[in-house]
């Protein structure tokens, strides 16, 4: 892997020119709005009682917090649904490239929100973000899926989430005290977002598009050869751009699948209902729960109140030490033994979470196992279910239906983030301790499933993996004839 790696210096540019303004801007995004909490509260009722002489409602205030925070999943669903048609109408670098208007909108809207005594400033920037950072999330590992050779596709696809970790910790830096989580800079903290976005603006124009793209759904055969050369290095491309005409011969005279159309079509059952699961399960497996928890479980196990922001940060670097891991596991043990085995783990650390949150006033080390299950269940999360769904839309769906399965799946997760935290605070204060049951159930669920529906891709071609997705959903009919109806004439069939 390290071989192929420095042959394919552009290859690992394009990985990190795609993940610095891609999933990067999402964790990152995720984490910084934590820190300036009360000082955006703050903000919203000065400028409240600027405009009226008179405070606003501390319900209110709460209110305008809730949609600040909300609009971000909202508008993540939006971009959901953008990824596909921009990633088939621009291809998946430009696609890339444009989403970065939003992220200058955003960041423009944040630094001056204050000098322009606006807090609607603040919620329209969010949702903005929240578009950005749906969009990014869809066409990135579609992007850098289609780019890499079959041995290093799953390390490849992983490093989306890495990112995503990495922007979770950096953020969590960044919103220290001691740098940009000091009260009067939550509009320069807000606005750092920019940085990212110019990084990329200034690296991904200068790397290759998706040969696939180039090829398949473009047809031309030169420009993918020139990004094949020029992404694998001193390697023979010949023996891959001859794979890839298999699969566009395979591809011929189908166009791009619309979303409705993937749950119409028989041969795409197995895929879809990974999908559905899989990334209903990676919202609702509890993992946001748990950092919730996190604060007053250090807390709880003596931790002092100026060092808990630092414990906090120590959540993220797991996540990131996970998902660093799983990129080096996953072309080894495969993706279904990272998935089944991190749902098992995590519902195991759940289980025991669940009784040291009941018995921690009990037992005086019940908070030090709380504490460990925190770190233990987050390490879990990362090295299978964090990584592994996001690769399942690029190596379930062949060329034409990827785009749509994309906005499917990116749909699916970002609605339920947005219901999930919605109602979450309902859920914790009905279920108290036992919040965590519903989501074990979950993580359950989703190990059972992927080793029912999900096949193993390690290693196979896309052609390969849709042959043989293809047998196992027409299975019944390989076994012998069935019958179907009147066999329907097509020069009479009126």
């Amino acid at each position: 892997m390290l071989e192929k790696c420095i042959q394919g210096r552009v290859l690992l540019l394009t990985i990190c020119a795609a993940g610095i303004g891609g999933t990067f801007q999402f964790g990152y995004n995720l984490s910084i709005i934590n820190a300036p909490t009360l000082h955006i509260q703050e903000f919203i009722n000065e400028t409240w009682w600027v405009r009226t002489g008179q405070p606003l409602p501390d319900h209110l205030v709460l209110l305008v917090w809730s949609l600040i925070v909300s609009l971000y999943p909202l508008g993540g669903l939006f971009g959901a649904l953008l990824a596909g048609p921009l990633a088939v109408m621009l291809g998946r670098k430009k696609s890339l490239l444009v989403n970065n208007i939003f992220v200058v909108a955003a960041a423009t809207l944040f630094g001056f929100s204050r000098r322009a005594g606006s807090f609607e400033m603040i919620v329209l920037g969010r949702l903005l973000m929240g578009v950005s950072a749906g969009l990014s999330m869809n066409v990135q590992p579609m992007y850098l899926g289609e780019s890499a050779p079959k041995e290093l596709r799953g390390a490849v696809a992983m490093t989306p989430a890495i990112f995503a970790a990495l922007g979770i910790v950096i953020g969590q830096v960044v919103g220290l005290r001691e740098l940009l989580g000091d009260p009067g800079a939550w509009p320069l903290l807000l606005a750092s977002c920019l940085v990212p976005g110019v990084l990329q603006l200034a690296s991904l124009p200068l790397l290759p598009e998706s040969p696939r793209y180039l090829l398949i759904d473009r047809g031309d055969t030169e420009a993918c050869l020139a990004a094949l050369q020029r992404l694998r290095g001193s390697a023979d491309v010949a023996g891959e751009l001859a794979e890839l005409e298999e699969e566009r011969a395979a591809c011929e005279g189908q166009r791009a699948r619309r979303p409705w159309e993937l749950f119409q079509d028989r041969g795409l059952r197995r895929q879809v209902t990974s999908l559905v699961v899989l990334a209903s399960a990676l919202e609702l497996c509890g993992n946001d729960s748990v950092y919730v928890y996190a604060s007053s479980v250090f807390r709880e196990a003596g931790i002092p109140e100026g060092k808990v922001q630092y414990a906090v940060l120590g959540t993220g670097s797991c996540e990131l030490l996970a998902a660093c891991l799983s990129c080096v596991l996953i072309e080894r043990v495969g993706r279904r033994v990272l998935l089944i085995g991190g749902y098992s783990l995590m519902a195991c650390w759940g289980s025991i979470f669940t009784v040291a949150l009941c018995l921690r006033s009990s037992f005086s080390w019940m908070p030090y196992l709380a504490m460990s299950c925190v770190f233990a269940f987050i390490l879990s999360f990362g090295i299978g279910p964090a990584g592994v769904t996001g690769i399942l839309a690029a190596e379930l769906f062949d060329q034409k239906a990827r785009p749509a399965a994309y906005m499917v799946g990116g749909a699916l997760v970002w609605t339920l983030l947005f219901l999930v935290g919605l109602g979450f605070p309902f859920l914790k204060e009905g279920l108290s301790h036992f919040l965590y049951m519903p989501f074990l159930g979950v993580c359950v669920w989703g190990a059972i499933c992927t080793g029912f529906f999900l096949p193993e891709t390690k290693g196979k071609t896309f052609l390969e993996i849709s042959e043989e997705l293809h047998r196992l959903n027409f299975s019944r009919q390989s076994q012998g004839p069935e019958w179907t109806g009147p066999e329907v004439i097509l020069s009479t069939e009126l």
